[in-house]
């Protein structure tokens, strides 16, 4: 087993944060302290839940959090502008939620839902069915007045399907008029205003959840960041619904994380290396911003115009790359969210920040109120 002074030895200290060496992923790491996932464990009243969201989305909470120090301060959202600076940059998530919930009718008679997952291509998608026992392949759903039609072509080894749609027109167009929106397991409340679970920004197509950290900015918000001279930088990261899979295992590194796509324009990697070069702080918005920049970024926090899938997996003892900064929900217990912004502040800062917004009574998760670490 390594002594303290030889742990303390491997690590690198960078903004007055120290961190131990690591590449792209946690994981990757052979000098890390093994973690318990109880470790991420937080005691959250029931009530706190937010099952709508606010009326105004920047009239949200915003709880500050000195990733280094873990002074606390409580503000509200619109507040935000007075802790940015001419020069920064906010990278946004531009995906825009599928409204990929489709309730339906088996042809042999009774119910049906499936949910979509992924774009297989023509016309077949990785989905999630119910009921299971009922939906083998080759049997028939149809929703509407059969405008959309699936057919359930294979049964994966983890239970999900391979579907197949049939229509007239397109897909999309057809989705809008028959789909919901596929809410998170914990929000029980119908939502009145599908547009409330997508970001003013959002724009391209692709995620099964939203990239709820966004939901607090509004069209005025935002303009008013841009004319104080902070750049908005936009990414693409498709949300899975594997970001609401619980961490099963007792060690956090052998958790197995799930796959999600994602991409940096030529605009966008232009804007954040600018940044870098004039000494500008890169302030993500939500962690899938995060994990999109971090997966791609090179060692010299530079970005480079890419797409592709990625697992990264972040908790203490990542090295960031390229972010500085953070905007995010309030996120659940022993997941690998609160594991990533445990990264970034220091699990016994987050966790104390956590404690302090029970106690001062702040809304969590997807509807709820918002951090910003930095």
């Amino acid at each position: 087993m390594q002594s303290e002074k030889d742990r303390i030895a491997k690590m690198t200290c960078r903004n007055g944060q120290c961190h131990y060496n690591s590449n792209l992923n946690a994981k990757q790491r052979t000098d890390s302290i093994p973690m318990k996932t109880k470790d991420f464990y937080y005691d959250l009243p029931p009530e706190l839940i937010a099952q709508t969201p606010l009326e105004k989305r920047d009239g949200s909470r915003l709880l500050t959090l000195d990733k280094t120090t873990g002074a606390i301060g409580h503000h509200h959202f619109y507040d935000l502008p007075q802790f940015l600076r001419p020069g920064d940059c906010l990278v946004l998530n531009n995906s825009r939620v599928l409204p990929a919930r489709l309730i339906g009718h088996r042809d042999t008679g009774g119910a049906a839902e499936i949910l979509l997952l992924t774009d297989k291509g023509d016309n077949v998608w990785e989905c999630l069915v119910r009921p299971g026992k009922k939906l083998r392949a080759g049997a028939r759903v149809h929703f509407g007045d059969r405008q959309l039609e699936a057919e359930i072509q294979e049964v994966l080894p983890d239970g999900n399907r391979l579907v197949k749609f049939f229509y007239e027109g397109i897909f999309l167009e057809v989705l809008e008029q028959l789909g919901r929106m596929p809410l998170p397991p914990y929000i029980k409340e119908e939502l009145q205003d599908g547009e409330r679970y997508q970001t003013v920004y959002s724009k391209v197509v692709g995620s099964a959840a939203a990239p709820t950290a966004g939901l607090h900015f509004t069209p005025e918000l935002l303009e008013q960041v841009q004319s104080m001279g902070v750049k908005l930088a936009y990414v693409t990261l498709h949300v899975g619904l594997g970001t609401f899979r619980p961490v099963k295992v007792d060690d956090v590194e052998a958790h197995d994380m799930h796959s999600e796509f994602c991409a940096i324009p030529q605009e966008t990697a232009d804007m954040v290396n600018q940044t870098k070069a004039n000494g500008g702080r890169i302030i993500c918005v939500g962690t899938t911003s995060c994990r999109t920049i971090e997966s791609f970024a090179n060692e010299d926090g530079t970005l480079p115009v890419k797409s592709g899938w990625t697992n990264i997996f972040i908790y203490p003892g990542y090295r960031f790359k390229c972010l500085d900064a953070l905007i995010t929900n309030f996120h659940l217990p022993e997941s690998t969210l609160i594991m990533l912004v445990s990264a970034l502040a220091g699990r016994e800062h987050v966790l104390a920040a956590y404690e302090e917004a029970v106690r001062e009574r702040y809304r969590f998760f997807s509807f709820g109120d918002a951090m910003f670490i930095s």
